[in-house]
């Protein structure tokens, strides 16, 4: 039986390109060698594409396997039939890829024009769409889709960074007009937590508005919801499963990109620490808003349960989530039957029948 050709995307220009290369380094490591011959490319953070000729994935999270020397230039071309182009010295060498899967996280990764291009180039790819990436990506587009699919959310209001800039205090007291201290502030277009703020007062108000604006023109100011942080991987094309629910304690103020990636803070608990039925109505909803932005092959969807009522509100959905040997999204479907590798193997799969 012929194996399938893998092309694995790392890296990439977004501020997540850290997150990226770990989570590559752990389904390189996972990916089953016999059944698909790898290809492992990265993108620097100035753009460049690079055909990693090593198999010491150990070099990516410190960024070492930049200067590999038996690396290449590489690109993928946007001519169908064409597929992965490596160049050594004059000569280009063309290699087949049955299915992509971008290991990116972030700006030109989950976005929809990483999408775009695999599209083009008519080579399947692990992960949803172009549009579902682009709804998803962008918070406020993703409130819009949520709020008619029915599904409860935190009360939310959008900034331009005009407004900020321009008119801060006016903008600040639109803001306390709306919501009460503490506020949640976010760049509409980012994931692992970058660019987000937890303001408690108008200072830190200004500020969390000033940082968010770093990150995009767009920003998410949203109500404070006091309660657990439930994560549920969600997989599946036509009919998406959801994983059992796990529940993060940040052991921080919130949980930002240190608590994820760096400090040792954060603890998981699979199953949540919720009851039986409200699980199912987490895991209910989190089908229904990835059906409702058309994802496919996989997303994590996060929520709040309120630790009073046990209100389940939805928080946001990730399409290319992490895969960190830390990560919630293979962790979740590991204590759900479906340990790493297996897991690969259905994303891939699912890439594979999507593109019929």
């Amino acid at each position: 039986m012929k194996k399938l050709s893998v092309c694995i995307l790392f890296g990439g220009i977004s501020p997540e390109h850290e997150v990226s290369l770990r989570s590559a380094e752990s389904v390189l490591n996972n990916i089953d060698k016999e059944k698909y011959n790898i290809f492992p490319v990265g993108i620097t953070k100035a753009g460049d594409w690079i055909l990693f000729k090593s198999e010491d994935y150990s070099l990516l999270p410190s960024g070492a396997w930049e200067t590999h020397p038996d690396n290449r230039r590489a690109a993928i071309s946007p001519v169908r039939g064409q597929g992965l182009l490596s160049f050594e010295g004059d000569c280009v060498v063309r290699e087949r890829i049955d299915v992509v899967f971008p290991v990116l996280h972030g700006e030109n990764g989950e976005d929809g024009a990483m999408q775009g291009l695999l599209q083009m180039a008519g080579i399947p790819y692990v992960g949803p769409h172009v549009a579902a990436s682009a709804v998803a990506m962008d918070k406020t587009l993703t409130k819009l889709v949520v709020d008619h699919a029915g599904v409860p959310q935190a009360a939310w209001q959008l900034v331009r960074r005009g407004e900020p800039k321009n008119h801060m205090e006016n903008t600040l007291d639109s803001l306390e007009l709306r919501f009460r201290y503490p506020m949640f502030v976010k760049p509409a277009g980012t994931g692992s937590s970058v660019g987000v703020s937890k303001a408690a007062d108008r200072e830190a108000l200004r500020k969390a508005l000033e940082f968010a604006a770093k990150y995009d023109t767009k920003i998410l100011v949203e109500e404070f919801i006091h309660g657990r942080e439930i994560e549920v991987a969600v997989m599946g094309n036509e009919n998406p499963v959801a994983s059992i629910a796990g529940e993060i304690d940040s052991g921080a103020d919130f949980y930002d990109y240190d608590a994820k990636y760096i400090t040792d803070t954060s603890v998981a608990y699979i199953p949540a620490r919720i009851p039986e039925d409200v699980e199912e109505i987490v895991r209910d909803a989190a089908v229904k808003v990835y059906s409702a932005i058309g994802c496919q092959g996989l997303s994590r969807v996060d929520f709040f349960v309120t630790y009073e009522e046990n209100r389940v509100v939805f928080n946001e959905i990730n399409t290319l989530p992490g895969f960190t040997s830390i990560s919630m999204y293979p962790k979740l479907f590991a204590a759900s039957g479906i340990p790493y590798s297996e897991l690969i193997d259905e994303l891939l799969k699912l890439a594979m029948e999507a593109a019929k």
